[in-house]
């Protein structure tokens, strides 16, 4: 079975979705896009939220979204009991976002980083497990108050 990644965008990160997704294709993954498909103007909110919730639902294994800065599209992942999404604009952050946060949202800034640079970042995120002891324990209380 492939590892299943749902991918999301708003216009300002569409460009970038489109490079990730082939690229996640090219390297054997199923990405299941959740829009938009265009740059035309969109809500961050309704491709965000329809992604996530395919996660949940155990749809797709984890998640890749992206707007302008990432912060909307984080905000909507966070909002969910059970997701932990991070932003990341650097591999080293991707890294530590899977290894320290067992992070299973990645959202990156469509205006600030380049396709080549969102490319590295998804590869780390991917290939970095999580650590687990004292981290597992503090990504236990995330949820605890919930």
């Amino acid at each position: 079975m492939k590892f299943r990644i749902a991918i999301a965008a708003d216009h300002a990160g569409f460009r970038i979705k489109e490079a990730v997704k082939k690229h996640l294709t090219d390297a054997g993954y199923e990405a299941q896009d959740f829009g938009t498909h265009s740059v035309e103007m969109m809500d961050y909110p309704d491709a965000a939220h329809p992604a996530v919730r395919a996660i949940l639902k155990g749809e797709c294994d984890r998640g890749i979204l992206i707007c302008g800065t990432g912060l909307g599209m984080q905000l909507v992942a966070n909002h969910y009991a059970g997701i932990r999404a991070t932003l990341c604009w650097n591999t080293e952050m991707a890294e530590l976002a899977r290894r320290h946060n067992d992070a299973n949202v990645l959202t990156m800034p469509g205006r600030f980083i380049d396709a080549d640079s969102a490319i590295a970042i998804t590869d780390m995120w991917l290939k970095a497990p999580f650590d687990g002891g004292r981290h597992a324990r503090r990504v236990g209380k995330i949820e605890r108050d919930i």
